[in-house]
C-alpha cells in the first residue's frame, strides 16, 4: 500500500470549499477599497467635518466597512466556506476582541478617575520681605 492509496479520497469530501474567484471580483474588491480609504482621506483632509467626535464616528463606520470588504473581496469568506466555521470563528474573534478592549478601557478610566487626586494645589504663600537685622 502506497502513500498514493491512503490519500486517494482525501480531497473528495472538500468539493463544497472550492472558490471560484474571477478577476472581475478582485477589481470590484480593489475599487471598493480604493472609495472607501479616499472618501476619508477627503473628508479630514478638507475639514469637510469640523466635529471631532462627528469624524471619529464617520471614520470609525468606513474602517468597519472597509474592513468587511477585504474580508469578503480578499480572504473569500462567506458562510459556506468549511460549513460555516470559518464565518463562526471570525465573530466570536470580534466578538471577544470588543469585550477585551472596551474593558480595558473601562478599568484604566476607573482607575484614572479614582487613583488621581483631584484636590486644588493650594495657594503659595505670600512674600514676605526678609527681617531686617541691625546690628
Amino acid at each position: 500500500m502506497s502513500a498514493h492509496d491512503i490519500h486517494a479520497g482525501h480531497d473528495d469530501h472538500h468539493a463544497h470549499d472550492d472558490i471560484h474567484v474571477t478577476m472581475g471580483d478582485y477589481v470590484k474588491g480593489f475599487i471598493l477599497a480604493v472609495i472607501l480609504t479616499a472618501i476619508p482621506f477627503y473628508l479630514i483632509m478638507n475639514d469637510v467635518i469640523t466635529d471631532r467626535s462627528t469624524a471619529v464616528a464617520v471614520l470609525g463606520i468606513f474602517a468597519i466597512v472597509q474592513v468587511l470588504v477585504h474580508m469578503v473581496y480578499f480572504l473569500h469568506m462567506n458562510g459556506k466556506i468549511q460549513g460555516g466555521w470559518t464565518m463562526l470563528s471570525t465573530i466570536f474573534t470580534v466578538i471577544f476582541l470588543a469585550i477585551a478592549i472596551s474593558g480595558t478601557l473601562w478599568v484604566m478610566h476607573n482607575m484614572n478617575t479614582h487613583m488621581m487626586p483631584t484636590h486644588e494645589m493650594p495657594a503659595a504663600p505670600a512674600a514676605t520681605a526678609p527681617a531686617v537685622v541691625t546690628p
